[in-house]
């Protein structure tokens, strides 16, 4: 299977920390050079740490993805410095759990921004570029099982519904972009001990074994058993894959 990657710059959003950071080092392990986007003021250091381990050319870049402008702006920059994106991978995300009827409206909003309309413009600007050059390219995004289901026992309406909408943004983008060459597939993840799902742990201690006890594999995920398909999916080994929602959850959602 030819999953090698060398020649191609990959965009990953949210890629500082977790799995974007961990995604970001097996595409580079293939040979791509890499574009880290990501709010977080850590993300030259993340870039620049790739770059000495894997040899790849990098670049990191402080990004707010829910800004339309600055994202065009930062595909633009990504594209003068290491060539245009043949890859995306959507990983910037947020959760806010609480009742429903206490969400505040800022709190909808930002869940919503974050995951689904940033999601959107790093599609479009990645879409763009592809287009503009003549392109073929893979944009993999990050969903989540909780867009399939409603885990429990925590409740997250806004982002339980911002990822079901981010794999059939995924699925119409697909279809849209793909006499073009362009194909999109999502990811949904169940439970990842990322930094995010760490913070919730921390403040509710009791979700981790709850969570646990429901997955047949016994285990939280790490975010390198989502590797191997990001590579997959990216590479021409997948080349008649595209509008796909493919669940690594441990059999959570078989259940």
């Amino acid at each position: 299977m030819d999953t090698n990657l060398s020649g191609r710059t990959a965009v990953i959003t949210g890629g500082a920390r977790g799995i974007g950071y961990t995604v970001a080092r097996s595409l580079a392990a293939e040979g791509a050079d890499i574009a880290l986007v990501d709010l977080l003021d850590t993300v030259e250091e993340s870039a620049a740490t790739i770059a000495s381990d894997l040899g790849v050319r990098t670049i990191g870049l402080r990004l707010d993805v829910t800004d339309q402008d600055a994202t065009n702006a930062a595909f633009a920059t990504i594209g003068d410095t290491l060539g245009v994106p043949r890859i995306l991978l959507t990983a910037a995300g947020i959760e806010i759990n609480g009742d429903s009827i206490d969400v505040a409206a800022h709190e909808w909003r930002k869940v919503i921004d974050v995951n689904l309309t940033g999601t959107f413009f790093s599609a479009q600007a990645f879409g763009r570029g592809l287009l503009e050059a003549g392109l073929p390219g893979s944009a993999i995004m990050i969903a989540s099982m909780s867009g399939l289901i409603v885990n429990v026992p925590q409740w997250a309406a806004s982002y339980n519904a911002s990822k079901a909408a981010v794999a059939h943004l995924g699925k119409s983008l697909a279809v849209e972009w793909a006499s073009s060459g362009i194909r999109v597939n999502s990811i949904a993840p169940g439970y990842v001990m990322t930094d995010l799902t760490r913070e919730i742990i921390e403040r509710e201690p009791e979700l981790e074994a709850g969570w646990v006890a429901l997955i047949p594999q016994a285990r939280m995920a790490k975010p390198e058993d989502l590797t191997g398909l990001v590579v997959f999916l990216a590479s021409e080994a997948s080349s008649y894959i595209t509008g796909q929602q493919i669940v690594i959850d441990g059999g959570y959602t078989a259940v």
